[in-house]
Formats: C-alpha cells, structure tokens, sequence
C-alpha cells in the first residue's frame, strides 16, 4: 500500500470548516470583539479567495511587483565538498524584500483592500515579515503598525531602519520576554481596538483560525514552484526537502505541494544553545498540547502550563508554538522534525556564503545546516531540496558581533 496516497485529498479535508487540522488549530478566544473580527476575516477570505478577480490580482502582484517565481539553484561547489548528496535551495531570499514573507503579506494586503480597511496591524521577530507588510501597506496605500520586543529591535536594526523608510511605524514591546511572543501579544492588544478598520496580519502559519489556512493558501506558491522547477532541472522529484519551522510559513508552503509525492519532508526546528527550557525553540521536538495566542497546537509549556521563555539566536525562529497543521502532521507522521543547534546553523551560514557567494539568513541557516548534516552522513547520491526563506543582509551585524566572520 503507498502510504502517500492518503494525502491524494489532503487540501480538501483539511482544515476543517472550524479551521481544525485535526485536534489542533480552531479560534479560541474569549473576548467578544475579537470573536466578531476573526469571523469577518474568515467570511472575507473564503469568499475573496474564490474571486477570479482577486487571484489574477495577486498573480500580477507576484510576477510584476515581487519578481515570481523565484529560482531554484543547484549548490554545486558546496554539494562537491559535502561528498555525493545533491543540494539545491529554492531562493526566497530573491523574493522582493529578501524573504518568504512578502507571499502572504501581499496577499493579506490586498484582502484587506478588498474588506475596505485602511490600516494594517502585524507583530515581527526577525523583522522580515514587518517589512514584508510594511512593503504591501505602502503599495496599497494604507498605514501600518508593527510591533516588535525591545531585544529583536536590538539585533535587527537594519530591518527596523526599512520598515521606518517604507512608512511603518515601529511600536517597542517592553513587557516579558520583549521578543516575538510579546510582539504577537501586543499586537493583538491593538487589533481588538481597531478591528472596523485594520486588518491583523500575522507572520506565521498561526493563531486563530483563518490564519493558518490563509498564510498556507499564499505561501503554497513556494512549494509549487520549487516542484516544478526541480523536476524541470533534474528530470525527478528530490529525494528529502527541508525547510526551517518557527511559526511555520515557509515550511508548510514549501511542504504542501509534496504532500502526496514519495518525498521525505523534514521541518529543522532551533535546537538554540541546549535542551533545558529556556535554551531553545524546538516546539515539537520538545513540546506538549496547549492553547496559546487563539488556537490549539503543541508549545512549549512551563511548570504551571504558561507559554514557556525560549530562545535561538534566528529571532524569526523563537515562538513557543508551532502552526498547527504542523502539529497534525508530525501525529500523523508526513514530516520528520528535527532541531539544528545555534553553532550548526551559523557553521552552514559560512558554508553557503563561502561555497556558493549567497548569505543566507540565520532562520534558513537551519534548514541548511540539517542538509549538511545529512550529506556528510549519507554515503549515497540523493538529492535535498532546501527552503532558503530569506537573505542574511538584516542579520551581518549579529554575526559579526558574536561570531566574527568564520573560518577559510
């Protein structure tokens, strides 16, 4: 029996109407208003996403204004020092703003155009996904308010410095933590008040209902080009395909188009500095069931069940909690997740700088690091299609600062 034929289906049955993949996912909230604005999100998505007008919209807007599709690239130089794997990255860093995130960021920017909204709301980590909105709120004309934790504004300065240039207006999170999980908590604080004439748009595969459907449906196009053009380059379907999850954006639309295909699909999660709490990412490597932030997936949890402190040094990776189409498919077993460690992915960020001339950023680090990984250990020719969900520009100074520039 093929064990990839039950997923023949798989975009048709899942989430549900409730917005549930599985037992994880639906909207889990108990204020009255924000019940009433995320149900006039998933009305307005539903019916727009079924619009011809709206997707020939968003088609011209990725091909006109974001440069799709994006390339992907065969790691010759590095594949060669690595032994016989095969390593190829579908380069997102390409994507207009350097990122993945500008995918769904159009796309909800244009929802939003549609629902007659004039401002966007967004929280950032990395800052990638802000500037993605502050990019879309500038094309559409519309204002925007980013949120971000005091230390993520700290380490990004360069994505902070574009977001005030494009006309976004950076709001400092000093409470807890001041990282991402703070910035979403903000974030949601401000869209409860604005709700009639904002739209929320979160960063991730995330949250409530519908965002995880939404964010998969736009960053499906990832995964849908990277299939088509490794077959086109290679004549086959890659043997692995491996993508970095925080959140989980880039991941489960690199994944999806996979699904039913005999490909292993491996999400590489931060596996930071150790594996006591506090010391890393690694969401399902590590986590349990809870509800954090609206909906229903696997967190990691502290001793009285609260969202735990975590950490990695890719701030677009430290959440803790993973999308929960992720978490059904690790139950189900569609995807293996496995974590890279701080020192691992910085390694596989000098690595592709030096070998192939591409810096990548410190979240596809991880994802990369986990195909070097596999490469000096298989003894094989095999094939690894990696997600290299953004460019590393925003985080030079980071590294040089704690890293230096690496060893020839």
């Amino acid at each position: 029996m093929n064990k990839y034929r039950d997923f023949d289906n798989y975009l048709k049955e899942y989430p549900n109407e409730e917005g549930y993949f599985g037992k994880y996912g639906g909207t889990y909230l108990d204020d009255p208003e924000l019940i009433k604005a995320f149900k006039e999100y998933a009305d307005g998505y539903n019916t727009i996403a079924q619009s011809s007008r709206f997707i020939a919209e968003l088609r011209h807007i990725r091909k006109n204004f974001q440069g799709r599709p994006t390339p992907t690239y065969h790691c010759q130089r590095l594949s060669d020092k690595l032994g016989m794997t095969q390593i190829y990255v579908k380069r997102e860093d390409l994507n207009h703003t350097g990122a993945h995130k500008l995918n769904h960021c159009m796309g909800e920017g244009l929802l939003a155009k549609y629902m007659g909204k004039k401002k966007l709301i967004a929280e950032t980590g990395a800052g990638q996904h802000g500037v993605a909105l502050a990019t879309a709120a500038a094309y559409f004309g519309m204002e925007c308010d980013i949120y971000m934790g005091e230390v993520d504004i700290k380490k990004q300065a360069p994505n902070v410095a574009r977001m005030k240039l494009l006309g976004a207006r950076v709001i400092p999170v000093s409470f807890g933590a001041k990282t991402l999980k703070e910035a979403v908590d903000a974030a949601f604080m401000a869209y409860r008040k604005e709700y009639k004439d904002a739209i929320y748009c979160i960063g991730t595969a995330a949250g409530p209902h519908p965002f995880p459907l939404m964010v998969r449906d736009f960053q499906k196009v990832v995964g849908d080009e990277a299939r088509e053009q490794f077959i086109e380059q290679t004549g086959h379907l890659p043997d692995k395909v491996c993508s970095a999850v925080g959140g989980g954006s880039n991941s489960i639309g690199t994944f999806i188009p996979f699904i039913a295909d005999p490909v292993e699909l491996i999400g590489v999660e931060p596996g930071g500095r150790g594996d006591k709490l506090g010391d890393h990412a690694a969401t399902i490597c590590h986590g349990e069931e809870g509800v954090m932030h609206g909906f229903n997936s696997i967190m990691l949890a502290d001793e009285s069940g609260e969202p735990a402190p975590v950490y990695s040094n890719a701030s677009g990776l430290d959440y803790p909690s993973v999308g929960p189409e992720h978490a059904m498919l690790n139950d189900k077993g569609r995807v293996n997740y496995v974590k890279v460690s701080d020192k691992e992915a910085i390694e596989a960020l000098f690595m592709l700088s030096r070998y192939e001339g591409i810096i990548p950023a410190i979240e596809s680090s991880h994802a990369l690091a986990y195909a070097i990984k596999l490469a000096r250990e298989v003894g094989k020719p095999e094939s690894i299609l990696v997600t290299l969900s953004g460019r590393g520009d925003k985080d030079l100074d980071y590294v040089i600062e704690h890293y230096g520039y690496g060893t020839k």
